[in-house]
């Protein structure tokens, strides 16, 4: 299981505040965190707090002086991604592009030039999905996308979008089924992601809703989840899962390992 821990983010008041002052403790404190907890990535988010591809480098840079994880870099501007993606040490995982052709063409070439792994949201200029079909259309389009520009399908990773359980009920089985069908899509499959902390918005059980929901999508192909790699709860469900899908070896000691 893949997980992208998601704390250094300017939505997070802390992290705001750090990035405003360039203080770098707090990035750097949350990045050790995350990284002693099991993150495989670590996501770094400006937000709107700046439009400068600077602010986000400086980001990647103090993250990285912290830890060896590896960064994605979560942004939806190509000019900001373009210059920190020069400053990550390693390869990155780029969060993210939908399938509107003009974000795949600006999104696809730095993936390629960078060897960087791209997150595909399966959605394009016309909104979020509304439905299984069309989350499997716009992720199958983005696949195909990618693999002509010349990224194989392990580094892709195909988001089906998940909805607030709270507010839209009804699309959680969209998005599981879809899972299911993008795990069909090509052999060796893409990866299968989601930003696991929007299924729970707005709701006063948001560990006990995650950690199902998780489990749920493991079963349905899911190998990748944006969520807090705090919540030790949370991550040994997805190893259990993971276990119970055949993708881990049992043993007595597997969740202390």
């Amino acid at each position: 299981m893949i997980f992208v821990g998601e704390r250094v983010n300017t939505g997070f008041k802390d992290i705001k505040q750090a990035v405003l002052t360039k203080d770098p403790k707090p990035l750097q404190e949350w990045a050790r965190k995350q990284a002693a907890a099991g993150a495989t990535y670590l996501d770094v988010n400006l937000g709107a707090v700046s439009a400068k591809a600077s602010d986000m480098c400086w980001m990647v840079e103090t993250v990285q002086k912290a830890v060896e994880t590896p960064i994605c870099i979560d942004t939806n501007k190509p000019s900001i991604l373009a210059e920190a993606i020069k400053v990550c040490n390693k390869p990155a995982l780029i969060n993210s592009s939908t399938a509107a052709k003009d974000q795949m063409d600006k999104f696809l070439p730095i993936a390629v030039a960078h060897n960087a792994s791209i997150i595909g949201l399966a959605m394009n200029e016309t909104g979020s999905p509304k439905s299984c079909a069309m989350r499997v259309e716009m992720a199958g389009m983005f696949l195909a996308t990618a693999m002509e520009a010349g990224l194989s399908p392990d580094r892709v990773f195909l988001d089906p979008i998940a909805m607030p359980l709270k507010f839209m009920q009804d699309q959680q089985k969209d998005f599981l089924e879809a899972a299911r069908q993008f795990a069909m899509f090509s052999d060796p499959p893409p990866h299968i992601i989601c930003g696991l902390s929007n299924i729970a918005n707005g709701t006063p059980h948001k560990k006990l809703i995650n950690g199902i929901f998780l489990a749920m999508a493991i079963g349905c192909g899911l190998d990748a989840a944006i969520c807090d790699v705090m919540d030790l709860d949370l991550l040994n469900a997805g190893r259990t899962a993971d276990l119970v899908m055949n993708k881990e070896i049992y043993a007595d000691s597997c969740i202390k390992s």
